[in-house]
């Protein structure tokens, strides 16, 4: 495999739709937790983990969709010569079949 095909975005971004607007509502909840007047401060943490867990999430989910496309594109048997193209049957075997080389 030379080069991984492209992600789809669209597909991409629907994967990840539920996730985002999870991760949203938990940042306004947290948000709306904070006491008046420590508004930042009382809710800053909370909102910069839920953000580092999202970043981390749609990091990987996009990362594996385009390896899962190289791997749906790739065959095994599109012959580069190599070990694949040449496993199959050996050739004469002796009579205590043994390879004769």
């Amino acid at each position: 495999m030379d080069r991984l095909p492209p992600l789809s975005k669209e597909a991409f971004i629907e994967r990840m739709r539920s996730r985002v607007e999870q991760v949203l509502g938990s940042v306004a909840d947290a948000v709306n937790a904070a006491p008046t007047g420590r508004v930042i401060t009382g809710s800053e943490e909370k909102v910069r983990d839920l953000m580092a867990e999202l970043r981390q999430a749609v990091f990987e989910t996009a990362v594996q969709m385009r390896v899962d496309e190289g791997e749906k594109s790739f065959s095994p048997s599109a012959g580069s010569g190599g070990p694949v193209a040449q496993q199959g049957l050996a050739g004469p075997h002796a009579a205590d079949d043994q390879r004769a080389y």
